[in-house]
């Protein structure tokens, strides 16, 4: 772990993905905890990946709204990787929430509300989101009227937006498929309604409990069925609700609100004639078990830096892999989920959805999968990168790569040479030099992570599957000699 990261005092990791680390950190001369969120050294030299990160700091500069993640500083390392300074979000995300409970529709309604006037602020600015996901809404505790603390709602993660002036220029086909816009998947120019119909795709979610749509990928997304009706005898909504979720959905855009704020003026007109419920709170609570940022930091700065953090330990951030709802917007389409298996078998073989993909792994690892497919880093763009390639995960629960867990991810990604190094682990005591060697006289680089949380083993190997295809194999296992045993099991077909 960092001690400083340029005039910040690090705390603790907060999370990672395959493009950028987030920590904890103190603002001595402000006096107030940051995230600081730094891009992998690993992807240092990638002009397109440094561009857009950079640009997400751009972007967010320009708004000044409470429900949009504001960027305070940003600098470079000494190392050359840039870094942001930005709120902490010391109430997790809408992901964490919707994985514990769900909410009620008058909870619901205030996440839209939120949600919606940071995407009013953003397009007021000419900035387009792309990536509207419960993984992107952000909650941070703020002081509220009369000195109690509220929840407050705002939108993160701009690593996929584009100024409205330049999208029919910039164009890329990218996104959560469950969540994009038809005319997004199809790579169009774009306007303010792809954001609309997101939230409108997040607003069916949050007042039904389940998604509109489980597109597998973003060729799916371009031609999306009708949406399931909303209402259901256990959830019942009337038709003036219906109609403005399913306008805020439809596929033609001229068919949808002029502008986002019309949707959520729309929607909670239509909710205020809803029967009462029984809905319980009217917000969402403060929850204290989430990260907290601790007492303030010494003055001394050799103090700063070994101050132990108050309060409970933190969640553990996304290790690599954005099939798991990291905090990157490049990740699995959604469409096979994950699903509960059981097994008595000593191992069970795993393909991926093409088949072109498999791993062997022990028993209990096969509980949760994910089968789909994946947006690679640049898909899309002049290094003529496809839009989405196979991709597998599985492990013992779905969020084996955040928690505590055992799990595999594989996934195929667009490449003619091999990186110079394997995304690191600073969560791990101990990195191996990465070695390089042939794999069935297939060129790769592995490394070999020790001393992970948990007491656990990460090996990180990228292989030159075909003249213009990677491998990319994380393992993750508490024993070190069951990772080599599924790690040796890995096979491609077809390439």
């Amino acid at each position: 772990m960092p001690q400083r990261l340029g005039r910040y005092v690090v705390r603790r990791r907060i999370g990672s993905g395959g493009f950028a680390t987030v920590w904890l950190a103190y603002d001595e001369e402000l006096d107030s905890p940051v995230a600081v969120k730094v891009l992998a050294d690993n992807w240092t030299e990638d002009s397109h990946i440094r561009r857009r990160f950079q640009e997400e700091g751009r972007y967010l500069r320009k708004v000044e709204s409470p429900h949009v993640v504001s960027v305070y500083d940003a600098g470079v390392l000494d190392d050359g990787r840039p870094y942001l300074v930005m709120s902490y979000a010391d109430q997790g995300t809408l992901a964490d929430r919707l994985e514990v409970e769900g909410l009620t529709a008058t909870q619901a309604l205030e996440v839209v509300r939120q949600v919606g006037s940071g995407l009013q602020a953003l397009h007021d600015r000419d900035v387009l989101h792309r990536d509207v996901k419960p993984a992107n809404v952000l909650f941070r505790s703020v002081q509220g009227a009369g000195g109690q603390t509220e929840v407050r709602a705002m939108l993160g993660d701009l690593g996929l937006g584009k100024a409205l002036d330049v999208s029919s220029r910039l164009t890329m086909v990218a996104g959560t498929p469950s969540y994009v816009a038809p005319e997004q998947a199809q790579a169009e120019d774009l306007d303010a309604r792809a954001d609309q119909y997101s939230l409108a795709a997040l607003t069916y979610l949050l007042l039904t409990g389940r998604q509109p749509f489980t597109h597998r990928n973003l060729e799916a997304a371009a031609t999306p069925p009708d949406c399931p009706p909303l209402s259901t005898p256990e959830r019942p909504f009337g038709p003036a609700v219906e109609a403005v979720v399913r306008r805020g959905l439809a596929r033609d855009r001229e068919d949808r609100f002029p502008s986002v704020s019309a949707f959520v003026a729309a929607l909670e007109s239509a909710l205020s004639t809803r029967s009462p419920s029984g809905d319980a709170a009217p917000w969402l609570p403060v929850d204290p078990d989430l990260t907290q940022p601790g007492a303030r930091p010494s003055p001394s700065p050799a103090a700063a830096e070994t101050v132990p953090a108050a309060g409970p330990a933190p969640r553990r951030g996304r290790v690599l892999v954005p099939v798991l709802a990291g905090l990157l917007a490049l990740v699995v389409g959604g469409g096979a989920g994950y699903a509960a298996h059981a097994r008595t078998d000593p191992d069970v073989v795993v393909s991926d959805g093409t088949r072109q993909l498999q791993v062997t792994v022990p028993t209990g690892w096969d509980r949760a999968r994910s089968t789909g497919e994946w947006t690679p880093p640049a898909a899309g763009e002049d290094e003529g990168g496809d839009a989405t390639l196979p991709a597998l995960s599985v492990g013992t629960s779905s969020t084996w790569a955040t928690d505590d867990g055992e799990g595999a991810f594989l996934a195929l990604l667009a490449g003619t040479e091999l990186p110079d190094e394997v995304p690191g682990h600073p969560e791990c005591a101990r990195a191996d030099s990465p070695s390089r060697d042939d794999v069935d006289g297939q060129a790769s680089i592995t490394g070999v992570f020790t001393g992970c949380p948990g007491g656990s083993t990460t090996v990180e190997r990228v292989v030159q599957v075909a003249s213009n295809r990677l491998l990319w194999v994380q393992i993750r296992s508490d024993e070190r000699g069951t990772a080599t045993d599924v790690l040796a099991s890995v096979t491609t077909r077809g390439l």
